[in-house]
């Protein structure tokens, strides 16, 4: 009887609240209005033919002012973790996070074989530096950061960050930097004295592209060469590869919608200190906020006022939190007003 392997087995499934419209952290404005005319100018020979994502790699390199052969494009950010994983992880090595953190990561990690090495989180949910690098050991292969991370929208110190990436020459160090745009620190500089260095990037954030799942994975060039090996030539849709030139090209709607969360993310803030509820210093386009034990009957009020948020209690010191996207101007006018009477009823 064909049976998976034993790791894949024993995976929890990773439940996606798409479904219920849950918040996924989106850019809920949509994508630019030229990305949108490239869309409709699409043709039958364009998404009849196999894709070559070449020139949107150079497209990238350039923008992000690397050199073409560090670059590799993905099918989101996701793509690229599973890479990471099937390079540099097996039966016997560890994988090394701390928590909380974006939830595939330890997923990929265990579908591997690998062990995964999940470090507590202290109440304050800052990055314990200390603790990982007493963590890293002969057996470390691929460490996962995520900067700003999710979802705490928290960010590590660019020192921290180094501290790991040079304290394990021998594992893979990716530093995920899926929000960069809402917090604006990045190692991508870094890149050429850290061969053990990958950044990650994506367009299903700012640039408003999720639903064409685009990510970037920057490294060292010999290991992006490695890793293009075993990538499928055609991993990268075709769709998404014809926007992407006008995604980069528009600059200013980035810039736009980078400002307007912002000043949404501010005023969601004050609001939760309003009322009371712990929030953290966010860096991304959402908030984490605890309620506190009657987290789930907020979410519940929450939507039945037309509002998804994301119930994030499971999460390893995320007890009684939830996650909040920042919207435009006029949904945050509205969260703000939901959330106000969703706590007071709460409370009564």
């Amino acid at each position: 009887m064909l049976k998976p392997r034993a790791a894949i087995v024993a995976l929890d499934a990773y439940q996606s609240p798409i479904a219920d419209r849950a918040d996924l952290n989106e850019n809920t404005a949509g994508c630019s209005d030229r990305v949108l005319a490239r869309l409709r100018a699409l043709n039958k020979s364009d998404v009849a033919m196999y894709p070559d994502r070449t020139a949107g790699e150079r497209a990238v390199a350039d923008y992000l002012g690397v050199p073409h052969d560090s670059v590799l494009l993905t099918n989101g950010i996701d793509d690229g973790l599973l890479l990471l994983s099937a390079a540099y992880l097996g039966e016997g090595d560890e994988m090394l996070l701390a928590d909380p953190t974006f939830v595939m990561y330890p997923i990929y990690g265990r579908a591997t074989g690998a062990q995964v090495v999940r470090i507590t989180p202290a109440e304050d949910l800052a990055f314990p530096v200390g603790e990982v690098l007493a963590r890293i050991a002969p057996r470390t292969r691929l460490i996962t950061i995520a900067n700003p991370n999710n979802p705490t929208g928290t960010v590590v110190p660019q020192e921290a960050l180094l501290h790991v990436v040079k304290a394990a020459p021998d594992a893979a160090v990716l530093v995920d930097e899926a929000y960069f745009e809402f917090g604006g620190e990045t190692l991508l500089p870094q890149l050429p004295s850290h061969p053990n260095l990958f950044v990650a990037r994506t367009f299903s954030k700012a640039y408003g592209l999720a639903g064409l799942r685009l990510g970037v994975l920057a490294g060292a060039p010999e290991q992006i060469e490695c890793l293009r090996r075993f990538c499928s030539p055609f991993n990268v849709n075709a769709v998404a590869l014809a926007c992407l030139k006008d995604a980069l090209a528009d600059q200013e709607f980035v810039r736009d919608c980078v400002a307007q969360i912002k000043q949404g993310r501010a005023r969601l803030i004050a609001m939760c200190e309003e009322l009371g509820l712990r929030v953290w210093p966010s860096y991304a386009n959402f908030v984490l906020v605890r309620v506190g034990q009657r987290h789930r009957e907020f979410v519940d009020v929450m939507a039945r006022r037309g509002f998804a948020i994301r119930d994030v209690s499971a999460n390893p010191g995320c007890a009684g939190c939830v996650r909040i996207t920042v919207g435009t101007r006029s949904q945050v006018d509205n969260l703000l007003l939901a959330m106000r009477a969703a706590v007071e009823q709460i409370r009564s």
